[in-house]
């Protein structure tokens, strides 16, 4: 590993899987930076009893209407959540956009990563459902 990549780091993948040899399967590099993404968005806030402050936002607003209003308040919710806990990343973009189903919205996050600058890119599938039962796009 040359010295800009160990800044990336090596560690457990996400979700924990074992090896055909029988071993614990380990992420490094960019795949373990993608892999910390996902497990920002994934967590609530609250839901780590040792560190309350850590995860996203959005799941507060799981329950509300897919209208322009709360797409803005969940980009918001991403991007200060990933400002917070992902140092190893520049933001570039944090989109959300409808997805195929009404209630489905898919959280586009464009990053640079310091030690290299390579680029990088995920989409996150986030689901709404309204206190109706359905949620309706605007």
């Amino acid at each position: 590993m040359t010295g800009s990549r160990k800044f990336l780091g090596s560690g457990l993948a996400f979700p924990l899987r074992v090896t055909p040899r029988g071993g614990i399967e380990t992420a490094s590099e960019e795949r373990l930076v993608q892999q910390s993404i996902w497990v920002i968005l994934s967590t609530a806030k609250g839901e780590m009893q040792r560190n309350p402050r850590f995860g996203c936002g959005i799941h507060d607003l799981v329950f509300t209407n897919n209208i322009p209003a709360n797409r803005a308040q969940i980009a918001h919710q991403v991007r200060a959540a990933l400002l917070e806990w992902e140092r190893r990343i520049d933001l570039v973009d944090v989109r959300v956009e409808q997805g195929e189903a009404p209630n489905q919205l898919l959280i586009g996050i464009d990053y640079r990563l310091r030690a290299n600058h390579a680029y990088g890119n995920l989409v996150y599938p986030f689901h709404l459902f309204d206190q109706g039962g359905s949620s309706r796009a605007a």
